[in-house]
């Protein structure tokens, strides 16, 4: 099956069916089909589907899956560009990716237009949303589409084609791009519908960010090839979150934590108005036996069910909630078909109970970083087995428990976090000497980013004065929450920083780094 098949074959079965509902917008089934359509065949007519590389900047919006299900019916390759991005990292990814046209929402059409001269291989820029104009570099959604129609499109597609790239943290700071083929993401949702708790029943909420895996390939494409009706919310409000369970009767969710403990922790929750919620998977961050009790407490009505994946592997496991206690520290049991291991230094399989580091290989994993030929052999090993960077062990029952992380990335509220970036910034200021970034526990957030600073000799400086010194060239969700000054940072022989000996003390009453 190829991922636009899974859009095709729900409108065949549920054509009047409700799709999408996004704020007074709304799509039954066939017209997402149709839309899809005449965006795939605007592609094919503009020489920008096969072969090409085109890419989407936006929140979740109404226009986002029938650009998503066109591109991939136009045999094009699209990249999903977090709406978070900083103009830096922004030019970095469409120059790196080779990105030939950009749909982008208009709330972020400015992001773009203003770096335009920065983005010389860019040939479209086309902007999509209610009352949108076309822009001096830049035109509308229903100009590129003009008299595109919406019949099928006949392209030659092979299940192992490229069809999608998301990003995840490079070396250098700059996102790199994660390519996977139709056959890797299809898998993703079948195992999904098979053995979480989604039911055919489902009205699902989409909250969390589309351009992430775990927002679009593993919630709501789940529910596109499952016939639900999708709740789309373009940001994060638990208000609004709680509105819209009880306008529309939302009876399944996915949520990151951060969103989850939002909820539960508001002034204004009130269990009559979640009446029908019945579902809710998470992931995407650590989770803590005292939120999960919190969790269950708060809405006791609710199933709760972990998952765990990451972009290079597809979704990778899942807890059945009846284990939700009794294994709370675990993220569950790796699907049925999916073949998963802990290794060890030397790429040999290390008994139940040892820790090391999950690998998995199959149809599921990702093609490789777009041009990262490098990194793509680092992370594979000679026999297919591609590295996650985490390090867990597998108990007596088959449950894997994740201890701690081989890479030093922060899980800030399901957001990717990466240190380098943050080093970088630091050190752009005159007083910074040598500074070392790490993630620290939150209630809240799960881990956020902190500091340890040397200064130069004589100089003074203010914890407050270099965060915002830290905003000024970094997104602001990614400043230091604590910065603390120190006259040193303890080094290896080698004269590598130390970040385990810096992190520890942050950890030790949690029991795990992770």
């Amino acid at each position: 099956m190829l991922i636009g098949s899974i859009l095709a074959e729900t409108a065949t079965k549920f054509p009047d069916k409700l799709a999408i509902i996004c704020g007074e917008d709304s799509l039954t089934y066939a017209e997402l089909e149709n839309a899809s359509n005449c965006l795939a065949n605007g592609l094919i007519r503009e020489d920008l589907a096969k072969g090409h590389n085109i890419a989407i900047y936006s929140a979740n919006q109404t226009e986002y899956p029938s650009i998503f299900f066109g591109s991939a019916k136009s045999g094009g390759v699209l990249a999903h560009m977090s709406a978070r991005f900083s103009s830096e990292e922004l030019i970095s990814v469409v120059n790196k990716t080779e990105i030939e046209a950009l749909f982008v929402h208009s709330a972020l059409a400015d992001n773009v237009l203003s770096s335009r001269d920065k983005l010389p291989n860019l040939k479209r820029v086309i902007v999509f949303g209610a009352g949108v104009k076309a822009k001096d570099g830049a035109e509308t959604l229903d100009q590129f589409l003009g008299d595109a129609d919406n019949s099928s499109p006949q392209v030659d597609i092979k299940e192992t084609d490229a069809f999608g790239i998301t990003y995840t943290g490079g070396t250098t700071g700059f996102p790199k791009g994660v390519v996977v083929s139709h056959e890797a993401r299809v898998i993703g949702s079948i195992r999904a519908a098979r053995e979480m708790e989604i039911a055919l029943t489902d009205i699902m909420c989409c909250s969390s960010p589309f351009f992430h895996i775990a927002g679009l390939f593993i919630w709501y494409q789940t529910g596109v090839m499952m016939g639900l009706t999708s709740v789309i919310m373009p940001a994060w409000d638990p208000i609004e979150f709680m509105d819209l369970v009880e306008k529309h009767k939302i009876t399944a969710a996915f949520m990151v934590p951060t969103q989850i403990n939002s909820v539960i922790s508001h002034e204004a929750l009130d269990q009559g108005r979640l009446k029908t919620l019945r579902y809710v998977n998470y992931g995407a961050a650590p989770t803590s036996l005292a939120q999960l009790k919190k969790q269950i407490a708060s809405l006791p009505d609710v199933i709760w069910q972990e998952q765990y994946g990451q972009s290079e592997a597809g979704n990778l496991t899942v807890r059945s909630p009846e284990y939700n206690l009794s294994k709370s520290g675990s993220v569950g049991r790796p699907y049925s078909d999916l073949e998963m291991a802990v290794f060890d230094r030397n790429d040999q399989p290390l008994p139940i109970g040892e820790a090391g580091e999950v690998v998995t290989r199959g149809r599921q994993v990702m093609l490789g970083y777009y041009k990262e030929r490098d990194q793509t052999r680092e992370v594979f090993t000679r026999d297919g087995w591609i590295r996650t960077g985490d390090i867990g062990y597998f108990d007596d029952d088959g449950f894997l428990f994740l201890v701690d992380r081989s890479k030093d990335m922060i899980i800030s509220g399901g957001e990717n976090i990466f240190p380098t970036e943050i080093e970088e910034a630091l050190y752009g200021h005159e007083a910074v000497n040598e500074c070392a970034v790490f993630g620290v526990p939150d209630d809240h957030w799960g881990e956020v980013p902190a500091a340890h600073v040397v200064l130069e000799e004589g100089s003074s400086l203010g914890e407050d004065d270099l965060v915002e010194f830290c905003i000024e060239v970094i997104a602001r969700h990614k400043r230091p929450r604590l910065i603390k000054f120190v006259t040193s940072l303890p080094k290896s022989a080698v004269g590598k920083i130390q970040k385990n000996i810096i992190r520890e003390p942050y950890w030790v009453q949690r029991g795990k780094i992770i």
